[in-house]
């Protein structure tokens, strides 16, 4: 087996908590690459026994064949980092956490998945879509690039969600109809716990049940 190298770009939070995966994965089928992760602004030079580094020194180190996964929440850096991979020709392996259930959609590269996660038929999803702890979407959904679901979203069929768009933990989103699907416009957030009956505009925070704009007093 070729020995590769595996790059968790972001010593974060929710690098280390992808990480277990990951290293499950090589376990079970006795792979002996390496994992490092990348950070480019990190202080630390290891964390979880393992080193961290910067993208220009991953690119040097000796394996030949690496794989990249974009750990950071923030999606115009998850845009920017992903541009830099591609350039360089870095794939991103995809995570999966336990029991996450892919029927019949098709996800773009770079997808993390964490726990629990059910994605169902004849969903397209975006490039770099990470999916927290008990996350679902429903049939007949199309999520752009960079979008990112929080714990617990639930995303009924027949809903269009645009680029950078970020829903909050325990949101609901109302299920849309195949002639008008319900949509979440790019770079638009949907707050903790907010249930989502009608379309949300481009660059637009709604909050609460029914969701509504946020008014800053």
């Amino acid at each position: 087996m070729v020995k590769q190298l595996f790059g968790l770009y972001g010593a974060s939070g929710f690098g280390q908590e992808i990480l277990y995966w990951l290293r499950l994965e090589l376990q079970k089928r006795a792979d002996p690459s390496r994992i490092v992760f990348i950070d480019d602004g990190a202080s630390k030079v290891e964390l979880e026994g393992l080193a961290v580094m910067p993208y220009e020194e991953f690119l040097r180190q000796p394996e030949g064949v690496k794989w990249a996964t974009i750990a950071v929440a923030d999606a115009g850096i998850r845009q920017r980092i992903d541009s830099k991979l591609q350039a360089d020709g870095i794939e991103q392996y995809p995570i999966r956490g336990d029991y996450t259930f892919v029927r019949g959609a098709i996800l773009s590269e770079g997808s993390v998945l964490s726990a629990f996660v059910d994605i169902t038929s004849n969903v397209k999803v975006g490039r770099c879509f990470h999916a927290n702890t008990y996350s679902y979407v429903g049939h007949d959904c199309v999520i752009g690039d960079y979008v990112t679901f929080a714990p617990r979203v639930s995303c009924n069929g027949n809903v269009h969600i645009h680029d950078h768009a970020y829903i909050g933990t325990g949101a609901i989103i109302k299920q849309g109809t195949p002639d008008k699907p319900l949509v979440i416009g790019q770079g638009a957030v949907v707050g903790m716990g907010a249930v989502v009956t009608k379309d949300v505009p481009p660059g637009a925070t709604v909050v609460g049940n029914p969701a509504k704009p946020l008014v800053r007093r």
